[in-house]
């Protein structure tokens, strides 16, 4: 699956994310996709508080984390996160993988589907302000007619 956008980010895994063997505990991974997917949106201009003045919110609806090799204490590692899917839904996958080394060590991936914050409903197609923010890279030519919330007082 071609990546429209990737970026990546490095860690160093701190004492607090690793359990009493000094092995990274599993739910930080996640914490860690987060910190990626955040920066991949920022770089598009569509981060939470983008989203929330859009009228918008992107809830995770699914996730999956394949668990390939463990990471310690004080070890730096890059995660990569790449946007893959973006029509209906946002599917961005990632990778940890070990700096020095660049095994990898974890992949995985969530989906966000965007909901409208008036109706609570979710949208089957990615709204238009998702998709003028990306049509730089997509080609599309996007026509802005549906926001919803034209809240922008963040």
């Amino acid at each position: 699956m071609k990546a429209l956008l990737t970026t990546e980010l490095e860690v160093l895994i701190p004492f607090h994310d690793v359990d009493s063997m000094g092995i990274t505990w599993h739910g930080n991974y996640l914490r860690y996709f987060e910190m990626a997917r955040c920066k991949l949106l920022d770089e598009i201009q569509y981060g939470y508080r983008e989203m929330k003045a859009s009228g918008y919110s992107w809830p995770i609806i699914d996730l999956q984390v394949k668990y390939v090799q463990p990471s310690t204490f004080d070890q730096k590692v890059k995660v990569i996160a790449s946007l893959v899917e973006w029509e209906n839904r946002l599917k961005i996958t990632y990778q940890v993988r070990d700096l020095e080394s660049n095994k990898r060590l974890t992949k995985g991936y969530t989906i966000q589907a965007a909901v409208e914050m008036p109706s609570n409903e979710m949208c089957f197609v990615t709204p238009d302000v998702f998709r003028e923010k990306i049509a730089h890279l997509t080609g599309e030519k996007v026509s802005l007619h549906a926001d919803i919330n034209k809240d922008t007082s963040l």
